[in-house]
């Protein structure tokens, strides 16, 4: 196996619980401003390290009266907000054991979670949440409680402990150890039922000092100002909970935004005004492809164009010559970037808030091109790879010397290999313990201290990690040909109009693919063409909107052989969604629920 590893500082070893960290803060700086939170459309408002602190204890005391105990297992189904936050250092610091769920999941899907996982209670935002595990409460012996966030469980549950004495918690507190199970967290799915992963207190602790040792000068990178970054990734997922614990730890200011929409969340960026940001691809998608729409609409497209030509130019000239492969950005295209730089870009960080310096993105694939034109528009981007086993990422990017297009090196402490048949495995001190209930697939997937991800990629000559696409996603055609889809989707998702692309092709003739539309794109299409709007179904024969998308099709073959190329294509009248289940929470494919649910259309293409 070829393998890299990035050192680990001196001296960085985990001990006790996460909590800790809170009380040792409020102790030592009672009055930084550890958190913001808001009423809905309200201000801002500051929650110093102090003020967070004894709402934690009040919390914790309450949760004691209510029954909660030492290791008991307790679920949290909402989107991200500061309860989320209070209710998982509360629960740490009487050692109990948070289960994230996601709000959207179905009732069976929270039935099985809470069964497995023996939850005593569930933490619920509103009445249909509570509904859902409602429904299913016959199947749950274990569970004693529901609460419900817009009844104001925080402040009866607090109220219910006014009574009990501090030492009280801290006794707990003081009995968890780093070894302790700290959170189960559940797999997407992608490829069957979700497993749970047991991540310890010492497994996240380890995640958020990576974050903190490579990359916290660059959060810090603020002109003097608190470093701030505001939470809209989901809490449900692992990364959200790293990125609120480094935060926690490194004495950062958070907020936090339940929906994750332009439309939601543009407003809340201006008002909050990060210095740094941790987001998904399909943020930085929209947010461009907003971007290109209002320019396009306000009779600048071609300006745009220019623009974001000149950043990708300029990002890519700088990044060579980070490597000592180029001179960098020479005259003239130091002048062209420059007076984008006095026109366009400033109004691409207005829309994040205008103070955003630094960004880290993960939880899938993000196009090299997006990622050089957010760089060069002045926004150092930072791509990382990680796994819910993984306690999130397990490489990124280093700072000052990012290549674009890769997920960068092994986060410090970590350590990657690849393997002969091109599977990446993985080493390191946030790397879980095993999945609950599972020791065969434990056994399986943990060998002497490696995790293999079950990922395919490669390592560059530096180190840089390229992920190239899943083991199990391969396909293999009926001539014997084997590709990873993952990349070619990539190329046919970077046009503008398209949303979704599921390659298919195993033990078929060719390769082919369904396509699904992006619907503000398509209206902005129709209405640059002159046409009115489209009934859905009408997608599925229009000659001019088919010609244009097989542009995109053709750009994605060029850069692969005849065998790996797209034969034939169906658009389809609507994206894949959770609500059909062919997608995760986290917005990845469910290829074979995909398959399943279009088969006949898949059948179709292979008929001509």
């Amino acid at each position: 196996m070829r393998e890299f590893t990035t050192p680990a500082p001196a001296g960085r070893e985990a001990a006790g619980g996460l909590a800790d960290s809170l009380y040792d803060t409020a102790e030592r700086t009672p009055d930084l401003v550890q958190l913001s939170w808001r009423s809905p459309d309200g201000p801002w408002r500051g929650v110093t390290a102090r003020e967070f602190r004894d709402q934690v204890l009040a919390l914790a005391k309450g949760l004691l009266t209510r029954g909660v105990r030492y290791g008991d297992r307790v679920a949290l189904m909402s989107r991200t907000r500061y309860e989320w936050t209070l209710f998982d250092y509360a629960l740490w610091s009487i050692g109990a054991i948070t289960v994230p769920v996601y709000p959207t999941s179905a009732p069976e899907q929270v039935r099985w979670i809470l069964a497995e996982t023996q939850a005593v209670a569930c933490l619920v935002e509103d009445e249909d949440a509570a509904m859902t595990v409602g429904a299913v409460c016959d199947a749950l012996p274990d569970l004693t409680g529901i609460w419900q966030l817009d009844r104001d469980c925080v402040a009866a549950i607090t109220e219910d402990g006014r009574g009990v004495p501090d030492s009280l918690v801290h006794r707990q507190r003081v009995g968890v150890g780093a070894d302790n199970i700290a959170t189960v967290v559940y797999t997407s799915g992608t490829t069957g039922r979700p497993k749970g992963c047991l991540i310890t207190h010492a497994n996240l602790a380890a995640e958020a000092d990576a974050l903190l040792d490579g990359w916290g000068e660059v959060f810090r990178d603020t002109g003097g100002g608190q470093p701030a970054t505001l939470l809209f990734l989901p809490l449900a997922h692992v990364y959200g909970r790293a990125v609120q614990i480094a935060a926690i730890r490194g004495g950062f200011r958070i907020g936090h935004i339940p929906e994750v929409s332009t439309d939601a969340l543009l407003p809340a960026l201006e008002s909050f005004r990060p210095t740094f940001l941790h987001a998904v691809p399909y943020v930085f998608e929209k947010i461009f492809q907003q971007a290109r729409r209002a320019a396009e609409e306000a009779g600048r497209g071609e300006a745009f164009e220019q623009a974001r030509q000149a950043a990708v130019d300029w990002a890519a000239a700088r990044e060579q010559k980070a490597f000592g492969r180029g001179p960098g950005p020479g005259a003239a295209l130091r002048l062209r970037h420059l007076a984008y730089e006095r026109t366009v870009y400033p109004r691409l960080r207005a829309a994040l808030g205008g103070r955003v310096r630094s960004v880290m993105c993960g939880g899938s694939s993000l196009r090299r091109e997006l990622g050089l034109f957010f760089t060069g528009a002045g926004l150092q981007l930072y791509e990382g790879y990680g796994l819910t086993e993984t306690s999130a990422a397990i490489t990124a990017n280093p700072a000052g010397r990012q290549k674009l297009g890769t997920v960068g090196q092994p986060v410090p402490g970590a350590s990657v290999a690849i393997a002969d048949d091109g599977e990446v495995w993985v080493r390191g001190a946030s790397v879980f313990g095993g999945y609950l209930n599972h020791p065969r697939c434990t056994a399986e997937s943990l060998v002497d201290g490696w995790f293999a991800t079950g990922d395919l990629g490669r390592l560059d000559e530096d180190g840089y990690l390229t992920i190239t696409g899943r083991k199990k996603d391969l396909i293999v055609t009926s001539s014997g040909k084997n590709l990873a889809p993952a990349a070619l989707e990539e190329r046919v998702e970077a046009h503008p109009l398209v949303s979704q692309c599921l390659v298919v092709g195993d033990d078929r003739p060719y390769v082919a693919a369904l396509i699904t539309l992006d619907p503000a794109a398509l209206a902005h299409w129709l209405k640059t063409h002159g046409r009115g709007q489209l009934d859905p179904w009408a997608v599925l024969s229009d000659e001019q909107l088919h010609v244009e998308i097989q542009r995109a099709v053709a750009a994605a073959n060029a850069a692969v052989s005849r065998a790996e190329s797209i034969r034939a294509f169906r658009l389809l009248p609507r994206e894949f969604s959770q609500d059909q289940g062919l997608l995760t929470p986290s917005l990845k494919l469910r290829r074979a629920a995909i398959a399943e649910y279009y088969a006949e259309d898949i059948e179709e293409l292979y008929l001509s």
